[in-house]
């Protein structure tokens, strides 16, 4: 079978703070031991660069934790080193995610001559009060500050992240959020609804969040606003003018192929024989720094009956789905696989004939239609 588009996520594990919402891998940088991570990364990258076959990079991405509290100097030797052991496409798309605050802003310039040229920038919200509930080290002005820092700083294309329905939030101050960060003019825009998540302070001691009926008043209007500004949603979240949409996560989404280092960090590779490896990185910081070799802590060889399921988990989350022989090419698995299990939704019109697309309506049912993919206890067919 023909091997798959090939992605590297680096993830940085620190943050200055942790914030009541996340249940990223995140830890607070008591110190913060960016020359030993990163040579930490080189040996997992030069472990991890045999299973790109021949391939070269299509996309990397630098998430976290907050990558922008890493030098220019520490992501530039990531960097030659990817394109020295596995090598880059010529159109290659290198992102970087960064917080507003000041220090932050300084390297930008950095980040840009050091090869990122997608940059994607935390914002969350520029309502004061809602910043501080949700534990942020920025304020409103240091968020326009550091998007105007990216533009001078050479950044063409720049992605800003924004939540809707925090606590005790109004849709007019959601929209209020959703215009000024039209204003700006981003190239593409992260907006997605705040969920509490297991393992996070929210969860533990849960703040008033909207009701469903203010929510959805919230999305309907958002989308119509976004869609005047010229952002066109293709994913769940995600929002792009004509040619900005995110080619990393439309890999993720493609049921691509991408290898994953640092702490934590996942991949997912497909090998010449047909079979698909999930791999997962050693997730706490001290334990990463202390292998010399061998940062794995996960491999396995997925199922051929988990395939229906996590192939269609990316790949409905997209406005526009995908073609039926995507399945096909991607898992070795014959299209009528996944499409008998989907029949009842298609009987639905829950989701487009002869395509992996849901429908408007289909899209409302998103998470009923993958439940229904989840294969039970049995055994591997």
């Amino acid at each position: 079978m023909n091997l798959p588009p090939l992605s590297l996520y680096v993830h940085i594990p620190w943050c200055v703070r942790k914030c009541p919402y996340c249940d990223f891998n995140s830890h607070a940088a008591d110190t913060l031991q960016e020359a030993t991570y990163v040579e930490a990364l080189l040996r997992d990258l030069e472990q991890d660069a045999p299973l790109a076959q021949g391939r070269q990079l299509t996309s990397i991405f630098f998430g976290g934790g907050t990558p922008s509290l890493f030098s220019a100097e520490s992501i530039d030797r990531v960097l030659a080193a990817s394109r020295a052991l596995i090598g880059w496409e010529d159109d290659i798309e290198i992102t970087l995610e960064a917080n507003p605050g000041a220090s932050e802003a300084e390297r930008f310039a950095g980040y840009r001559q050091a090869g990122v040229n997608r940059l994607s920038i935390g914002v969350q919200s520029f309502n004061a009060a809602h910043l501080q509930v949700l534990g942020r080290i920025h304020d409103p002005d240091q968020a326009v500050a550091a998007f105007e820092a990216a533009r001078v700083a050479g950044f063409e294309r720049i992605n800003l992240d924004l939540m809707h329905g925090l606590p005790e939030q109004t849709p007019e101050q959601a929209l209020a959020d959703l215009d000024q960060a039209i204003r700006l003019g981003p190239e593409h825009l992260s907006w997605y609804q705040l969920t509490l998540e297991p393992n996070t302070e929210f969860y533990s001691r849960p703040p008033s969040l909207p009701d469903d009926e203010t929510l959805w008043a919230i999305q309907d209007a958002g989308h119509a606003r976004l869609a005047r500004a010229g952002y066109a949603q293709y994913e769940v979240s995600a929002y792009a003018r004509p040619g900005e949409r995110c080619r990393h996560n439309l890999n993720y989404w493609l049921f691509g192929d991408y290898l994953g280092i640092g702490a934590g960090a996942h991949g997912k590779v497909t090998h010449s024989n047909g079979q698909i490896e999930r791999r997962a990185k050693t997730r706490l910081p001290r334990h990463y720094l202390a292998r010399e070799t061998d940062f794995l802590s996960d491999r396995h060889t997925v199922p051929a009956r988990d395939l229906p399921f996590e192939f269609a988990m990316n790949v409905l989350r997209l406005v526009d789905g995908a073609d039926e022989n995507l399945y096909k090419l991607r898992t070795g698995q014959p299209t009528q696989t996944l499409r008998s299990q989907l029949a009842p939704w298609y009987a639905r019109e829950a989701l487009v004939p002869g395509r992996w697309q849901c429908t408007p309506n289909g899209l409302r049912f998103l998470n009923e239609i993958l439940t229904s993919l989840i294969p039970d206890d049995g055994g591997d067919t």
